[in-house]
């Protein structure tokens, strides 16, 4: 009896955790999702933390290490129906912007490796560099409001734009952003 009142317990928590996750991957973007330099806690206007992830190849990655770059950092999830709407338009970034000097980095707070692998099955080829981060380490450092979030980081390191959540209608906000960094 005891074990089965444990059993439901842990459903009910896993549940709740469930719920809880669910409502952070929020579908709302451009409007009160955006933010651009000057907006103070979201980190907007300062150093975008050296985070190492890891990419699916098994080989770290530092943030730091794409300095002279424009960079788009994407925090993202396979179970989040908005992430999934949005990677491929973000992949089309990559393609269009790479030659510009824009590296587009979208990361996975997935705990399952397999579930990324799967999610990233749907398209032959991706022009985005995907990483993993099982343990959350870049979502406990940035605490982004919302699924999923980017980070638009010029040439120096610096966050200069934060888009949380999504819509369709945000890649070319997105897009324009980077363009407008990878001109200067």
């Amino acid at each position: 009896m005891i074990g089965a009142v444990r059993s439901a317990s842990l459903v009910v928590a896993l549940l709740a955790l469930a719920a809880i996750g669910a409502a952070a991957c929020a579908t709302s973007g451009g409007g009160a999702g955006s933010r651009a330099a000057g907006s103070g806690s979201d980190g907007v206007g300062r150093p975008a933390p050296d985070i190492v992830v890891e990419r699916l190849n098994g080989k770290s990655l530092a943030l730091s290490s794409l300095r002279g770059k424009v960079v788009l950092l994407d925090v993202w999830a396979s179970w989040c129906g908005p992430c999934l709407k949005e990677l491929p338009m973000l992949d089309a970034i990559a393609r269009r912007l790479h030659g510009r000097g824009v590296e587009v980095l979208a990361v996975s707070v997935d705990q399952e490796r397999a579930n990324v692998l799967k999610f990233l099955e749907s398209q032959s080829h991706w022009s985005l560099t995907v990483a993993h981060d099982p343990r959350g380490v870049i979502a406990d450092t940035l605490q982004p409001d919302k699924m999923p979030t980017s980070y638009v980081i010029d040439r120096r390191g610096v966050i200069r734009y934060v888009n949380g959540g999504f819509e369709p209608s945000d890649a070319a906000v997105i897009e324009r952003r980077l363009d407008e960094l990878a001109r200067n």
